[in-house]
């Protein structure tokens, strides 16, 4: 077993005597909010301090259910274990999605066509939706389970095993966490092969081909990477593209090397996604701009190499597009 991993169970019981601590350093912390109000009209400090709360009992709670379930595994079939999992990490989500909006306005639009059949169908499919902003992930793959009823297998990077929630809930659904520095048996495209390759069902592999969070600070390092690599048509296009990173390819590729029958949908959002500091969300709180996605099927990517990478950029151009033109958007809250 890998020392990280070995590390991870045996420091679970001192994080959850860590977090509970933290819990009350929050409670505290949101005390201190009231009490410091005639100075914060907007109430940030009480605000962050709830939320914090709510995050982490809703974590605490979310791990001792998730271990309530994994002691009962053995009596139990498998779909029972997927399906028990996906509904905790849905409920989990969800709480934490609906503290966001009770105690920082954070909510969310969706704008879809009536019956968008890539994700109400029952077959598996690759989605390819951008990063930026806070909570974004948290979002979409609360969507994928609570609205559409699919059960997402999401390519994050490894080090966020270190978040408890994501580490035990979304890893015992099938998620794929790739290594900073890979390492012999952790190719990245071998994993998200293998991981394509036993997609089943209503399964939804959700990517993030730019590999990040949107800044103005990675975008302008990520058309300085492409120039380096002589990659000069793909540097050329990233610059008519303000509002989001240049898609890395070879994740993208992967997949679809292994499954090239799978639907591809694409997500957008846009709202938060300027939000790029703490200094920044802090301003912000309570947000008065809801976060609003958008998905949408695209037509299957050809097979050659070159041909596959205007696909996937003339793709990633049509989302700047639509975000462009949704910086004043305004809506309310989904249902």
């Amino acid at each position: 077993m890998p020392l990280p991993r070995l590390l991870r169970r045996v420091l679970l019981p001192a994080e959850v005597a860590i977090e509970l601590v933290l819990l009350v350093c929050f409670v505290a912390l949101s005390v201190a909010g009231v009490i410091v109000a005639p100075f914060d009209p907007r109430l940030r400090l009480f605000r962050i301090g709830a939320f914090a709360v709510t995050y982490l009992a809703v974590e605490v709670a979310s791990l001792v259910a998730l271990l309530a379930v994994w002691l009962v595994k053995k009596i139990h079939s498998e779909s029972w274990w997927q399906e028990a999992n996906t509904r905790l990490l849905d409920w989990a989500l969800g709480a934490v999605i609906a503290g966001a909006r009770r105690w920082c306005g954070f909510t969310v639009t969706i704008e879809e066509r009536p019956h968008l059949d890539p994700l109400d169908g029952d077959r598996p499919v690759v989605v390819l939706a951008r990063h930026g902003g806070p909570g974004d992930s948290f979002v979409l793959v609360w969507l994928l389970i609570d609205r559409y009823d699919r059960c997402p297998r999401v390519v994050l990077k490894e080090v966020l095993r270190w978040e408890r929630l994501i580490d035990v809930g979304l890893s015992r659904l099938g998620a794929c966490l790739l290594p900073k520095r890979p390492s012999p048996g952790k190719d990245p495209a071998a994993l998200l092969s293998d991981l394509s390759a036993r997609l089943d069902g209503r399964d939804a592999l959700l990517i993030f081909p730019e590999g990040g969070n949107w800044t103005p600070r990675r975008r302008s390092r990520a058309i300085a990477r492409l120039r380096s690599e002589r990659r000069h048509r793909s540097a050329d296009a990233a610059v008519l593209m303000e509002h989001v990173l240049p898609p890395r390819p070879a994740g993208v590729f992967a997949c679809l090397d292994a499954r090239p029958e799978l639907t591809v949908v694409v997500g957008a959002h846009t709202g938060l996604d300027e939000l790029v500091t703490a200094g920044e969300v802090w301003e912000a709180i309570p947000f008065r701009q809801p976060m609003t996605v958008r998905w949408w099927p695209v037509a299957s990517p050809p097979s050659g190499q070159e041909e596959r990478l205007r696909w996937l950029t003339t793709e990633w151009a049509i989302v700047d597009e639509w975000i462009d033109s949704h910086r004043v958007s305004s809506g309310g809250p989904v249902d």
